[in-house]
């Protein structure tokens, strides 16, 4: 609140004379029987804490007056000059201002900060609790497949067991048999033989003469048969059973040292020894130390466009190739639509799998474009790497391609390889670049340094079709073949078949099948260009020049269609034919 010169601050009481308080409070009679105070003053520590309040006030007063002073008088600026009047009130909104922004945009940032660090808490709060649900669904499935091995190992044992005590007791019969069958008949014999023997003292006690020379006859016979005298006394079998008698010790050892089955050990992958050609990669890893339990490896592979380790955000996901038994893999059929591929493995056994390996990250050199459908014909119809014929002529492309499509030649592998911002030349604007009877597409990427490759399937019924590469330069009428800018394998379909190798409007009849794919090798630093048979890799022709500008794969159908494979590496047969063939390549010069 402001107040003037001689107001009062609300903490004191006008009521009381100003003289009065700083005059001696002796006497009870000195005050003023009207004045407020007078009323409440009725002992000493009453009348010193009151003259203390007072000198309070005034004490208050006193810098408030000052603080008023102060307030309003001029103030000189820094070079002699007094402030205007009412500048210091219109700048002190301004600094408080300024302050506020200042602290907006701290709490904003704090905000900010917390909100992130809410979101991570927020996060991990979700992956602790996830953890927890994995944690019970894996426990209660490891359990189940402890209760399960156990149940089977209780079920061998089981099986064991009754098999050896069914073996005991046929054991047991056989022999019981045999000795019971022995026993009945030696007990047959000797009762035979006890008749014999009391007939015998009959005979030798009796004293009649007359029978007494048959008697004896007689039981000697008798006794020559006895079955007495047939009998083996040696048991037919024995009754030790020690051979049946079992010491599971080893075994109860073995059970004793049941334990649950370790984690495998981290593979490693040998880059040395992994190797990329001919779009096939073989990984080669190893363990630390052998392991017998191991029963397979998962080996998972992923594009990318990035040398290094792995990122958390890749543009393309995990493949995972699985059930691998051997330390090595080879994958085949692929296509380097990338410039690298990351690799890493792990080992399993029955019931776990180990950890991954570290990543390794594999160069894959291979040439990938895409073809310039703004520089093609008007009468091809170009969707990806596909060209098709359309008489119609009314090719009608989707705006989203329109405002994405590429006027001119923008990439070089060899400058993407070193990372190069280089760009070719803007060409000339327009959609339909070639015209009249060129029905030429080009592709999108140049080329202006080491070898490439790549493969077209056409169709063998096109009326016309070529393949081949272009400078730059090449006229929007110019046909592929007819001037000094491209080269190119022409076949023609249209009165008689022919497959010729064009530049500057020279041909050469080639004397070879036509094939259904052909493969495009380019050295630019040697100024090669061959044409091979892609399923064969025969060579077909091949031109010997020196590239002045970089030059761009180019394509002319007419009344046909056909398809570009890129991502491909240059084959070894192709490369090792071309070392054998330096010296003989045919040449532009004797084209006729």
């Amino acid at each position: 609140m402001s107040a003037g010169p001689g107001s009062w601050p609300l903490c004191f009481s006008p009521a009381v004379p100003e003289g009065s308080l700083t005059q001696p409070l002796q006497q009870k009679h000195q005050y003023p029987e009207s004045s407020s105070a007078a009323c409440a003053v009725r002992t000493t520590a009453q009348r010193r804490w009151w003259l203390v309040s007072v000198r309070r006030c005034v004490a208050l007063r006193q810098q408030h007056q000052y603080q008023l002073r102060r307030a309003n008088k001029p103030k000189k600026p820094g070079h002699g000059g007094e402030i205007p009047a009412g500048s210091a009130a219109r700048a002190a909104p301004e600094h408080r201002s300024g302050e506020m922004g200042d602290q907006k945009e701290s709490l904003r940032k704090i905000t900010h900060t917390l909100a992130m660090k809410n979101e991570e808490i927020s996060n991990f709060v979700c992956t602790l609790k996830q953890s927890l649900d994995n944690l019970e669904a894996n426990s209660g499935r490891v359990q189940e497949d402890l209760e399960s091995e156990f149940t089977s190992l209780h079920s061998v044992l089981d099986e064991m067991k009754e098999n050896m005590m069914t073996r005991i007791k046929q054991e047991r019969a056989s022999r019981t048999y045999e000795l019971q069958s022995q026993l009945s008949a030696c007990s047959k014999a000797l009762e035979s033989s006890e008749e014999l023997l009391e007939l015998a003292n009959q005979t030798l006690c009796s004293s009649e003469t007359d029978g007494f020379t048959q008697a004896a006859k007689d039981i000697k016979d008798s006794v020559t048969m006895a079955p007495a005298f047939r009998l083996s006394l040696k048991a037919k079998a024995s009754d030790n059973m020690s051979h049946l008698m079992v010491d599971f010790s080893q075994e109860r050892g073995m059970l004793q040292g049941l334990r649950f089955l370790p984690v495998p050990a981290t593979p490693e992958i040998q880059v040395s020894e992994c190797q990329v050609c001919d779009n096939t990669v073989t990984v080669v890893w190893s363990l630390p130390e052998p392991d017998s339990k191991i029963d397979h490896y998962i080996l998972e592979h992923r594009r990318t466009n990035h040398e290094g380790p792995p990122r958390i955000r890749e543009d393309y996901p995990w493949m995972v190739v699985e059930g691998i038994k051997e330390l090595e893999h080879t994958l085949t059929g692929l296509r380097f639509d990338t410039r690298y591929l990351t690799f890493r493995v792990r080992a399993c056994n029955k019931a776990v799998a180990g950890e991954f390996s570290e990543p390794v990250t594999l160069e894959t050199h291979a040439f990938n474009f895409k073809l310039d459908a703004a520089s093609s014909h008007q009468n091809l119809k170009v969707e990806d790497l596909s060209v098709e014929w359309d008489s119609t002529g009314g090719k009608i492309q989707d705006i989203r391609k329109e405002k994405n499509r590429t006027n001119s030649p923008m990439h070089s592998p060899a400058r993407s390889a070193l990372m190069s911002p280089k760009r070719a030349p803007t060409a000339r604007p327009g959609r339909d670049r070639f015209t009249a009877e060129s029905y030429t597409v080009l592709a999108d990427t140049m080329i202006d340094a080491g070898h490439q490759y790549w493969e077209v399937r056409f169709d063998k019924e096109s009326k016309a079709f070529a393949v081949g590469v272009a400078l730059r330069s090449l006229g929007r009428f110019d046909q592929l073949g007819k001037s000094s800018a491209s080269w190119c394998i022409h076949l023609n379909n249209w009165l008689q078949q022919s497959l010729t190798a064009k530049h500057n409007n020279k041909a050469r009849t080639l004397d070879c099948p036509i094939p259904n794919s052909i493969g495009v090798y380019v050295n630019y630093d040697e100024g090669v260009l061959s044409f091979y048979n892609a399923k064969t890799k025969q060579l077909m022709h091949t031109f010997k020049t020196k590239f002045q500008q970089p030059v761009i794969p180019a394509f002319m159908v007419w009344n046909g269609s056909f398809s570009v494979v890129t991502g491909l590496q240059v084959p070894s047969v192709v490369q090792s034919g071309q070392r054998k063939n330096s010296g003989t390549s045919s040449s532009n010069a004797s084209l006729t």
